[in-house]
């Protein structure tokens, strides 16, 4: 099974540094447009991913592998979205190949605890930057720019 869970998430990895790559060159404008039924503009989807990808690292880790993103900070900048998506891919990597299927996490959300599986963050993960990949991907489409092709068979 972890050669399986890390399979999805180099696929995972992939994915999100090539959206971060296409986008990279887009000007202010495009990533900026926000689109109805979509998280934000581009560029606050972006920032997003990351920020949460960092979140499931912390799950694990107890820790960010660095200060954590604020979705309302300042945009970073492609160079250090790409760093963080790097990371935190390497580090959910990491976890992947030493995955233990009876983990289980107590978290809180407004103070409100639950336990949480950890195969449900991690397919939580890969479920949620797909989701904002494909926001992405239409609100480009939007503007007549194509995305590369994200899904796996590419």
């Amino acid at each position: 099974m972890t050669t399986l869970l890390a399979n999805f998430f180099r696929y995972h990895l992939w994915a999100n540094l090539r959206i971060l790559d296409a986008c990279a060159h887009l000007s202010d404008t495009q990533l900026d447009i926000c689109v109805p039924g979509t998280f934000g503009s581009v560029r606050k989807t972006l920032v997003h991913i990351v920020a949460a990808e960092e979140g499931y690292v912390r799950i694990f880790m107890g820790k960010a592998p660095t200060r954590s993103l604020r979705e309302d900070d300042p945009f970073p900048g492609f160079d250090e979205l790409r760093r963080r998506a790097e990371l935190c891919g390497e580090s959910l990597l990491a976890i992947v190949e030493q995955f233990d299927p009876e983990r289980v996490f107590h978290l809180s959300d407004e103070g409100q605890f639950y336990d949480v599986p950890a195969i449900l963050v991690l397919i939580q993960a890969i479920n949620h930057a797909t989701d904002h990949h494909s926001q992405i991907a239409t609100m480009l489409s939007q503007q007549g720019i194509t995305l590369p092709e994200l899904n796996s068979w590419a």
